[in-house]
């Protein structure tokens, strides 16, 4: 397979400082609140030097186990043909257990962690602007109310920007992220020289002592401590983007050394004055500093709210190709990047739900309890996938990986319930989110099965209506194109074309255009003719699911088939089915209507294939499930 990656022609130091603005911005952006919240939040302990010290082992323990070993060194290599994500894992890990039980609950897994992905991508956005924007308060306190205004005007800017593409400002955001983590090492370490003591929490034993003291108060701080860790996935869903090495050595080289300095210069200044609990981040920085640090903590929250924005549209635009949403408008807003996209469906959905938390939770404390669930549920459903990978595809003993993957699985499931206990306080929206997006992105999927099945019922095989047809229809000169879902069977299109105009064209082309299991597929693999008799041909169009299908492009390639298009000549006929919600046993029919609804709003095949207007004829039918 040729290299699709977007990183391929790009040399190594280039790449890591794009993965520095892209990949980073989210983990890069929790020292704003993690260690305040985590003495301050909804479950608030004392800053004494046990505590302290027992935190911050947890917090450097929780980064090493979560990112260093499970994502960076485990989970970065269960690649999908370089593709990393949720989705692209599900699709990797549905070819391994093909064949098996595993087979029918598996898929639920993957998308329930896309799912969940949607509550996360609401909540970065809010919860990264409100922190950074609360240090106004530590500028002057009188500034407090307009802390949400101020959120909210920035976080407009970003959503209403989205449309005319980031292509042109994205060139600033690996120098401004690297200055941004150049300044949380330099700001931790000013603070750690002060009181050097504070390193003695690197040792695992202040964080096992801490649990074994205060058993109830250490498992309630997992539930914010986790916080130091939210955006990991970031590095195994952008593989794609900058390839597994340049993250691999930003992540060890500079990354990880400036989130440890931070966190540990944190703690330092609680040990010495508890009172800068108020803001221990920006209290780091001396006075005449508060105010730079402020404008770079905006544009640092910024970055990292545009890529969970753009996360947003892959995750879109994936699972339209791989048949879990309706066909959605997706716009190309650069020339030279394809995957340079915006989904303005997606983005507006999102821009609601990111200001109605702002002004619904009007604090980045707030907003806390609802952030740790969705992160701690993906994370400990990527652990499941990537044990079948482990397994199945690379073959690990299992007196390796049971132990490994087991020990993973029990730290997730350990931070997923320190999260649950907050589900009143606000761990509610982000299920909430994703059980409705779970719902949504199942109805398609089981309602394009039951059309299927349905549109198959009556159907007629495509070889006995050619025998039958023959030649004794009257053609017209040109080319028809019927595009279907079934290419066995005579497409709807092409038998009401034959009756009501009865009429054929001299030739006559059944198009299927499927989605592989990969990223990408290469053009020597994109199409397969079989030519039939009677002058009818059956043409097969395959794209990966990162990629958008272009007909017209895909067409001119048959020349090398022996079927020449010409686009001016060649009409395309397409059926649209008008779905009649009915009492069956195929689903609920609330998910039904749900499903008749999403059909009609899908965008137009026409627009989707980027098919000519001009040559394209609809012809409806309706069908009951």
């Amino acid at each position: 397979m040729s290299n699709n990656n977007s990183y391929a022609k790009n040399s190594l130091p280039t790449l890591m400082l794009g993965a520095i603005g892209v990949v980073f911005g989210d983990i890069g952006t929790s020292p704003l609140y993690a260690i305040k919240e985590t003495f301050a939040g909804h479950y608030p302990m004392p800053i004494t030097e046990a505590n302290l010290f027992g935190v911050l082992s947890l917090v450097f323990w929780t980064i090493t186990m979560l990112v260093s070993v499970k994502y960076v060194a485990i989970i970065m290599r269960a690649d999908n043909h370089g593709e990393g994500g949720s989705l692209a894992l599900l699709a990797r890990v549905t070819e391994v257990v093909r064949g098996s039980h595993f087979e029918s609950w598996i898929p639920l897994l993957g998308i329930f962690a896309a799912a969940l992905f949607y509550g996360d991508s609401m909540i970065t956005p809010a919860i990264s602007v409100l922190s950074a924007v609360e240090g106004l308060e530590v500028v002057a306190p009188s500034l407090h109310e307009f802390i949400v205004p101020i959120t909210v005007v920035v976080l407009t800017a970003l959503f209403w920007i989205q449309r005319r593409g980031t292509a042109a400002v994205g060139k600033l955001f690996g120098p401004i992220t690297c200055l941004w983590f150049l300044s949380l090492g330099v700001l931790g370490a000013m603070s750690i020289w002060q009181s050097p003591q504070i390193l003695a929490a690197l040792s695992p034993h202040y964080a096992l002592d801490f649990f074994l003291a205060h058993p109830r108060i250490s498992f309630l701080a997992l539930g914010a401590v986790v916080l130091a860790v939210t955006g990991a996935e970031a590095l195994y869903a952008d593989m794609g983007h900058f390839g597994r090495l340049p993250i691999r050595l930003v992540w060890f080289g500079f990354v990880l050394p400036a989130l440890v300095l931070n966190y540990f210069g944190q703690g330092a200044l609680l040990w010495r004055d508890p009172e800068a609990l108020r803001n221990p981040f920006y209290l780091l920085a001396p006075d005449w500093a508060l105010i730079p640090l402020l404008i770079l903590a905006t544009c640092a929250t910024v970055i990292a709210s545009q890529a969970v924005i753009s996360g947003a549209y892959s995750v879109a635009t994936q699972a339209v190709q791989m048949g879990y949403l309706p066909r959605m408008a997706v716009v190309q807003t650069s020339a030279r990047e394809r995957g340079q996209v915006y989904v303005p469906f997606t983005n507006w959905t999102l821009y609601l739900a990111v200001i109605a938390l702002v002004i619904g939770f009007k604090s980045s404390t707030n907003l806390a309890a609802a952030y740790g669930i969705a992160v701690t549920g993906t994370m400990m459903i990527d652990t499941i996938l990537v044990a079948f990978v482990i397994a199945l595809s690379w073959r690990w003993s299992r007196w390796l990986w049971i132990p490994g993957v087991g020990a993973l699985l029990l730290v997730d499931i350990a931070f997923f319930s320190a999260n649950a206990v907050k589900i009143p306080q606000g761990g509610w929206f982000p299920l909430l989110v994703g059980l409705a997006s779970f719902t949504v992105l199942t109805t398609w999927k089981r309602g394009r099965a039951l059309l299927a099945e349905e549109l198959a019922k009556g159907g007629m095989p495509l070889e006995d209506f050619v025998n039958v047809v023959g030649e004794g229809v009257p053609r017209v000169a040109g080319t028809a194109v019927f595009l279907t879902a079934n290419a066995a069977n005579a497409p709807g299109s092409l038998l009401h074309n034959l009756k009501h105009n009865q009429i054929l064209h001299d030739r006559n082309v059944v198009l299927n255009v499927s989605t592989a299991e990969t990223p990408f597929v290469d053009a020597a693999d994109r199409l397969r003719l079989e030519v039939l008799p009677h002058g009818f041909f059956r043409l097969y169009l395959r794209y990966g699911f990162m990629e958008h299908p272009d007909i017209p492009e895909a067409l001119t390639a048959c020349r090398a088939e022996g079927l020449d298009f010409d686009l001016m000549t060649t009409s395309f006929f397409l059926s649209r089915e008008t779905v009649v919600p009915a009492l069956k046993r195929g689903m609920a029919l609330w998910r039904e209507r749900l499903f008749a609804w999403m059909t009609r709003t899908a965008t137009s095949a026409t627009d989707f294939f980027r098919i000519p207007p001009n040559r394209v004829v609809e012809l409806g039918t309706q069908i009951e499930i």
